[in-house]
C-alpha cells in the first residue's frame, strides 16, 4: 500500500511537471518576461538546493532521503526545465548576437552528443537500475562502463548537448547561458547535494568510488 501511494504521488509530480512544461513551449511572452524566466528560473536552483541539503543533514533516515531528493529533483525540473524550454525556443530572437559558426557543424555535434546521453541513460538503468532524476532514483550504485571514467558522464553529456544546440542555433546568448547560469547551478547541486545524498544511500561504496573517480572530466580508470 506504501509503495502504491508513493507511486501516485511521483506520477501526480511528473504529471504537473509536464503541464509546466507544456504550457511554457506554447505561452508567449514578452522579451522581458523571457529573460526573467530564462535567468531567474536558473538562479532558483540555488535556494532549491540550499533548502534541500539542510533538510537532507536533519533527515538520515532512507525513507526520509529518498523523499527530500524526490522533492529537488522536481524543484529542479521547474528551476532546469523551465528556463531550458524558453531558451531553446528563443535562441533565434536575437539575430544581432549569431555565432560565427556554419549550422552543418553544429548538427553532427547535436547528434553525437544526444546519443552519448542516451547511452549513458542506459549505462544509469542498466548498472543502477534508476533513470534520470526523480523518474527512478537508482537502485545501486553505477561505477561500471562511462561511469567508471567520471562520476557524472549524464552532466557532461548533457552539457555538451546544450553547448551543441547553442552552436547549431548560431546563439550567443544561448550559449552564454549555458556556460554562466546553467552550469554553475547543475555543479552546484551535485557538489551541493547529490554528493551528500549518494553518501547517505550508499555510505562507504560511494565513498570510495567518489576517492578514485573524477567528478566531471573524465580519467582513465584506476585498476
Amino acid at each position: 500500500m506504501k509503495h502504491a501511494v508513493e507511486l501516485i504521488f511521483r506520477i501526480v509530480l511528473l504529471a504537473f511537471i509536464f503541464l509546466l512544461w507544456g504550457w511554457t513551449l506554447n505561452a508567449q511572452l514578452s522579451s522581458l518576461m523571457n529573460l526573467f524566466i530564462i535567468v531567474g528560473g536558473t538562479l532558483l536552483t540555488f535556494p532549491f538546493v540550499w533548502f534541500g541539503r539542510k533538510m537532507l543533514d536533519r533527515n538520515h533516515s532512507t525513507s526520509s532521503v529518498t523523499w527530500i531528493t524526490t522533492f529537488v529533483h522536481y524543484a529542479l525540473g521547474i528551476s532546469f526545465g523551465v528556463p531550458m524550454i524558453r531558451a531553446v525556443i528563443t535562441s533565434q530572437d536575437r539575430s544581432g548576437w549569431a555565432l560565427p559558426v556554419p549550422t552543418e557543424i553544429g548538427f553532427p555535434l547535436v547528434v553525437i552528443t544526444g546519443g552519448a546521453f542516451l547511452v549513458v541513460v542506459a549505462n544509469l538503468a542498466i548498472k543502477g537500475f534508476g533513470a534520470p532524476f526523480a523518474i527512478a532514483l537508482s537502485r545501486k550504485l553505477a561505477v561500471d562502463w562511462l561511469y567508471a571514467w567520471t562520476r557524472n558522464p549524464m552532466v557532461l553529456a548533457g552539457l555538451a548537448f546544450l553547448l551543441s544546440l547553442g552552436i547549431w542555433f548560431q546563439s550567443v546568448p544561448f550559449v552564454l547561458w549555458v556556460l554562466v547560469l546553467f552550469t554553475p547551478a547543475l555543479l552546484y547541486f551535485l557538489k551541493e547535494y547529490e554528493e551528500r545524498e549518494l553518501e547517505f544511500r550508499f555510505g562507504p561504496s560511494y565513498l570510495n568510488y567518489k576517492s578514485r573517480t573524477p567528478m566531471l572530466l573524465p580519467r582513465r580508470p584506476m585498476s
